[in-house]
């Protein structure tokens, strides 16, 4: 592989884990809802179970199931489902801080279940891998599968601590209500756009 492939891999990488997603918008709710390091965890679990689909994918698992096309539908409204029962219970949300009632932060294994059904990471990782690797080429793979890791974790972080830095700001459940609604609206209306594609 050309040396220069790296710089455009990155930044490939940057564009695509940066970029709004249904994942990003739970990153900035678990940072605005509950404290960094659990919103860490979750941002974790995601990058580590988008990096495990990406090698999936590069290993052959898009071409399994480009054959068994009834496999990719079933798992398609999977994600869908996921996503609207995210975005249910973030609506549902009664924005209290600190309170015995308040629900569970999304976890490690959330995330990381959430990446697998997450259109946007398929696309990311199929065009990826057809765009800046040679599907003969394990190496390269995994090459830009140890770029692809700190960059997503780090990108995902971000949105993480940008919630964090909101709730400095939106101590009050009306505010923090009114953000999670906004959000579950988003990651709903991103389900649209699924089922258009």
């Amino acid at each position: 592989m050309a040396d220069i492939l790296v710089v455009p891999m990155m930044a490939f990488a940057l564009a695509a884990s940066i970029s709004p997603g249904p994942v990003n918008l739970v990153c900035l709710s678990s940072g605005t809802r509950y404290s960094l390091p659990k919103g860490l965890v979750f941002a974790t679990g995601a990058t580590l179970g988008f990096i495990s689909l990406f090698l999936a994918i590069g290993l052959g698992l898009y071409s399994f199931l480009s054959v068994f096309s009834g496999f990719k539908q079933l798992l398609s409204w999977a994600g869908i489902l996921f996503l609207l029962y995210l975005s249910l219970r973030l609506f549902l949300d009664s924005g209290e801080l600190g309170t015995d009632e308040a629900p569970e932060a999304p976890s490690f294994m959330t995330g990381a279940a959430m990446q697998w059904l997450n259109p946007k990471a398929w696309l990311a990782s199929v065009s990826g891998i057809s765009a800046y690797t040679n599907s003969e080429n394990l190496i390269e793979l995994v090459i830009f599968a140890s770029l692809y890791m700190p960059i997503c974790w780090l990108s995902l972080g971000c949105w993480v601590y940008a919630g964090a830095t909101l709730r400095r700001y939106t101590r009050q459940p009306k505010v923090i209500v009114a953000l999670n609604r906004t959000l579950s609206i988003l990651i709903a209306a991103s389900c649209v756009f699924i089922v258009m594609d």
